[in-house]
């Protein structure tokens, strides 16, 4: 249960950033910090997935099914009393808005975490994550990177977010 003075009511956090910036070593240190249950996306694909991911458009695919299974389950914790801290991308509108509605469904608070890093030090970051193949994780290259990244949309003040920057 919550232990941490920083977020004293169960809470959702998620996190936007470009791939290799950073988002899962910082949802870990939270989870920690703030005593929360973490859920990898990563880590779910790769055990419901196993063979499924092998282009842009399966990850999408199996993504859309994990949080169809996962949705009622996020809200339950968080009504329950227990913060979430979600390693899943919210890298577009249309990602942070799933985030924004389990937090509003469940009546909790929710913080966006932006971790804004450039191109170049996520490919230095990258590089190394191809080296160190953490779980669930896949070798990408510099081309899927950027493609990906094409998709990226930073927050806006508009979408109506608790934001809290990196």
């Amino acid at each position: 249960m919550n232990r941490n003075p920083q977020y004293p009511e169960p809470s959702l956090h998620f996190f936007c950033g470009k791939m290799a910036a950073g988002k899962s070593t910082l949802a870990r240190e939270l989870a920690e910090r703030v005593d929360a249950v973490l859920i990898s996306e990563d880590q779910w694909l790769a055990r419901l997935f196993p063979e499924s991911i092998n282009t842009f458009q399966d990850y999408l695919t199996c993504s859309a099914r994990l949080k169809r299974i996962l949705s009622e389950h996020v809200k339950d914790l968080l009504r329950s009393g227990v913060t979430v801290v979600m390693d899943f991308p919210g890298n577009t509108k249309s990602q942070r808005a799933w985030f924004k509605s389990l937090a509003r469904e469940a009546g909790v608070p929710h913080v966006l975490h932006f971790l804004d890093r450039s191109n170049a030090e996520c490919l230095v970051q990258l590089k190394k994550r191809n080296k160190e193949r953490p779980f669930g994780s896949k070798v990408t290259s510099p081309e899927e990177f950027m493609s990906v990244t094409s998709y990226f949309e930073a927050p806006s003040v508009e979408e109506g977010f608790t934001l809290q920057q990196h």
